[in-house]
Formats: C-alpha cells, structure tokens, sequence
C-alpha cells in the first residue's frame, strides 16, 4: 500500500531562517519539483527588519518579530498555490527553523489555533496570542550572567556539557528563558506555551501545539541528550514549572498530526497530510546533505566553516562544539563546531597574497608542497569559536616554530587553507568525530584547489555537494521519511529510505605520502596553538 501511494506523492520542506522562509518540493525519487522563498526584509518590510531581525540599543540583544513568520508562512503558501503547486498530492510536510529562537504563546492561544478560519489571514487570526511579541534568535548574547549560573549550578562547563551536549551558550533557549523569567516576570507568567522556532511553525499547521523535536532541544540545554528527556536539574535552575510550558520533546521522525483544515480549503492540501515534526536547521542539513551513517560527515565552507557529523558514542566537551541528537537516527548522535574564520579570512588573505584573484590564489597554493615546508599559520581575524580565541592577530610560525612576522605569498596561500583544515580536524576529534567521509558545500565547496588540501589534511575521500538550500531540502527528506515510517508502521533506518536519491560526485581521494604528512604535523599543530594569546 505505502509503495503505490508513494508513487505519486509529494513531499514539501520548510526553511524558517534567519532572513527568509523556504519551500522545496520534491518526488519519491527526490527529485525536486519546486523552489520558492519569502524574504523578510525585502517581501515583509511594516515588520523593519534588517537581515531578518531586529538589534538592539545595547548591542546584545536581536529579536526577530513572531508574528512576521506568521505573515511568511501565508504568502509562501499563497505564492505556492498561484505557481499551482500539486499541493493535493503532498503526502507529508516538515520543516527547519533557526535553532535557538523561541516563541512565547499566551494562555488560550491553544484554542486560537485549533479554531483557524480559512478565509482569514494568518496574521489576523493570531496577532494576540503572544505573550513575548520579539522573539529572542540565534544572534542574541545578552545572556552571559544566566550562562554562568547555569554553570555554578550545575556543576561547571563541563558538566552542563556531559548532560546537554553543550557548555552554557548565550543564545540557548534555556538561558533566554532564565533571563526573561528574572527580567519580565509578567510574560513568563501569563506564557502558556515556550516553542522553538521550529516547533512553532509546526503548530501553526496542525492548529495545535507540536512538540519540540529531541534534535532542535538539544540546542537549549536543558535536555538530557542521552536519556531523550528534559532535564531535572537544568530545568530547575532556569524557571518554575518549565515542563509544563515546553511540553514533552518528540521523536524527530514522528507524526505531531495532520494538516489543520484551513489549510485543505484554502490551498487544497489533503486532510490526510501529515505533518513530521519540524527540526532545526543544522540537523535537518544532516538530513539534506544525507549523512545518515556513523563518521558521515560535512563541512559547509561560508562566512563561518561548521563542520557536522553523525556520530555514536557523544564526547562533549565543556569548551567547544555541541552535540545534539541525531534527526534520523534514533539510537545515534550529531557533533557540530564551527570555526569563525572561513570564507572572510580565505578572501583576506587571497586580497593579501594572490591580487584579489583566486586564479591566482589556486595556483599559488598548488605550487607549494603539502606541509607547506613546515610553515604554520593561525588566521584570528575575528574572536575564534572554536577554539575560544577572543584576541585578534594572525601568528606565523616556521618549521623550527619560530614566529615569524610573514610568509611567502605562495605560502601564506597554502598556511590559511591547511591551518583551517588542521583546526577542523584537530577538534572535531576532540568531540568525536572520526571521518571516513567528507561531503563539501557551501560557496568555497566550488574550489578545487582547497578541495584537494580538504582530503590530504583528513585522509579521507571528499564529496560535492551542489544542492542549495540544504536544510529546506532535509525537511523535504524528513517529510518523506517521517511518513515511510508512520506508513510501514515501525521506523525505517533513513539510509534504507533515501535509497533512491542521486549519488554525490566524488571530488579527490587523498594522496598517501600527503596524508601521512598531515598526521605528523597535526601534534605539531596542537602545541603551537596552545602558543597563542586567548584573550
């Protein structure tokens, strides 16, 4: 039965982001079918954001305002339905939202949502039933007083990591609950419902509250990510009666219900539409980017360079990276750290070295030898995540690890690119990622000179990854496996289910006189960054 209605269903993936909201449609052989996208500055402008949010006078705070997501989601569906999307024949529905944000839902917003009225705007309907009209995202860091009794109280760092995942991080949800339980005791009091972003836009298409999804809460920290459950301890030291504002977390694969009738009259959607609980955005690039097996892994090369992996027995550290989760794997976990200093510093250096040109940054980098003949080079232009390097400067050291005030142009090319890499791998063995395989994306990914160095440095084969709009793209995915499941009654390993998608193309093997010359330079590596000045 499942195997002949698959056939002609259709499974849609939503991307609430920072700076827009998303669709992609796609096929039972994941093919994609249709691409649309709402920008809020631009499509949105009576909310005045900029970049999506709103910052604040004290330059900590960044809030994006909910109700604006609520008015995306009608004209994202609106600009779907005159495009005549097939809306009658999606099958399943699940989406990705910016982690950390939170949504602050009044007592009797249940009722609100249960009683949607298809001839209405969303907008309309809903504009009264939040408690907290700003929502606090990802971008905010007024929250560091919070994260520090978070640590107190639990024990240290390293002890909020080993429970959550993470060391307490200013943009976690559990810290902006703290901050706003302490600061705006009125809203956490008249406050029925706290939902992610990700679980918020589920709501709003069942017209219920839809649970949190264990891989999106483990960015809060306050879920035990070992045990699937909240927390007791990290929920006491946030705010009374949390559990009853967040409700219980949800399997990522599981149905949270089906599509609200507003939706079947006004869109045509089928009633029978489930909808999969919606995830973050870094876990449902996982799912986009189908890493589905142990020591799969990613590294997206932007503005910053997040390294991602699914991963099985998590080995969180209480000073960098996070562990969450995994969204397709029940039994299984996803690492994360992000490296800062990515694309800017590739381009300061290319502006520094090679004339602006990445010709001839290329061929500069390809004139000198793996190692680099000893050269090292460790690029802060701005304060580094990972590690936590808050002074600026760039240190150069030789191959007798004297530091030196310049290379080279031609080794200056090769010292940015293998030192990213070297720091890449050197932490994310600290958190347990061990590859055996490197998917690249994002803008740098087109690069097969800094490709090439990718494999040597990891010792492993790397992969290309041209699909944009990954995290849309992994809710469409998950559409599609939430509903195998659901349909075969039991759960379906996502690798068995995303057996039909197109292979990535292989981009370089590693070279193995070049691999064995980056394993020795990686303790080499190690020690000259303990060199460097944190703060």
């Amino acid at each position: 039965m499942a195997d002949a209605q698959m056939k002609n269903a259709f499974f849609l993936g939503l991307d609430s982001s920072t700076q827009s909201l998303k669709a992609v449609l796609i096929d039972s052989s994941f093919r994609v079918q249709g691409e649309t996208a709402v920008n809020f500055d631009r499509d949105l402008p009576r909310f005045g954001t900029e970049g999506g949010v709103h910052r604040h006078a004290d330059g900590l705070t960044v809030t994006s305002p909910a109700l604006m997501w609520v008015a995306a989601l009608d004209l994202l569906l609106d600009r779907m339905r005159d495009g005549r999307w097939p809306l009658n024949r999606v099958a399943a529905v699940s989406g990705s939202g910016q982690q950390h944000g939170s949504v602050w839902l009044v007592r009797g917003a249940r009722q609100v949502l249960n009683r949607l009225d298809p001839g209405l705007p969303l907008e309309k309907q809903l504009e009264g039933i939040f408690a907290l009209r700003d929502s606090p995202v990802w971008m905010d860091s007024s929250t560091t007083a919070e994260c520090r009794e978070r640590e107190e109280k639990m024990g240290g760092a390293q002890r909020v990591a080993d429970i959550t995942g993470s060391r307490a991080y200013e943009r976690f949800t559990g810290n902006q609950i703290a901050k706003i339980f302490k600061r705006q005791p009125d809203v956490y009091g008249k406050t029925e419902r706290i939902a992610l972003v990700s679980s918020f836009m589920a709501s709003l298409l069942t017209g219920d509250y839809a649970p949190i999804d264990m891989s999106d809460g483990s960015g809060m920290n306050l879920l035990d990510i070992r045990r699937r459950a909240w927390d007791r301890l990290a929920m006491d030291v946030t705010s009374p009666n949390l559990a009853e504002k967040l409700g219980e977390p949800s399997p990522s694969h599981a149905v949270v219900g089906r599509i609200h009738g507003r939706y079947a009259k006004a869109y045509s959607f089928s009633p029978n539409c489930f909808v999969i609980a919606f995830s973050g955005d870094n876990p449902c690039s996982l799912a986009g980017l189908r890493l589905q097996k142990v020591n799969d892994a990613a590294i997206s090369m932007g503005t910053s360079d997040t390294m991602f992996a699914s991963i099985g027995t998590p080995r969180p550290s209480g000073e960098e990276g996070h562990i969450f989760v995994n969204p397709v794997d029940p039994e299984a976990y996803m690492a994360m750290l992000c490296i800062k200093n990515g694309s800017l510093t590739r381009e300061y250096v290319r502006d520094m070295a090679a004339s602006g040109s990445w010709d001839e940054f290329n061929r500069k980098l390809e004139s000198t030898p793996p190692g680099n003949n000893g050269n090292i080079g460790f690029y802060i232009r701005e304060p580094e995540i990972t590690p936590p390097i808050l002074k600026t400067g760039i240190y150069r050291f030789d191959g007798a690890g004297r530091s030196v005030e310049a290379f080279d142009p031609a080794a200056e090319t090769r010292a940015v690119v293998e030192g990213q890499f070297l720091a890449m791998r050197l932490h994310a063995r600290k958190i347990g990622i061990s590859a055996e395989k490197i998917l690249a994306t994002g803008g740098a990914s087109s690069n097969r000179s800094i490709l090439k160095v990718m494999a040597d440095v990891f010792g492993v084969p790397v992969y290309v990854a041209e699909q944009a709009n990954s995290a849309a793209l992994g809710a469409a995915c998950r559409a599609f496996h939430g509903w195998l499941c659901a349909m075969k009654g039991s759960f379906v390993p996502f690798a068995a289910a995303m057996e039909g998608a197109p292979e990535f193309q292989m981009a370089f093997r590693p070279e193995p006189a070049a691999q064995r010359t980056y394993d020795a330079m990686l303790e080499r590596y190690e020690e000259l960054e303990k060199r460097i000045p944190k703060k």
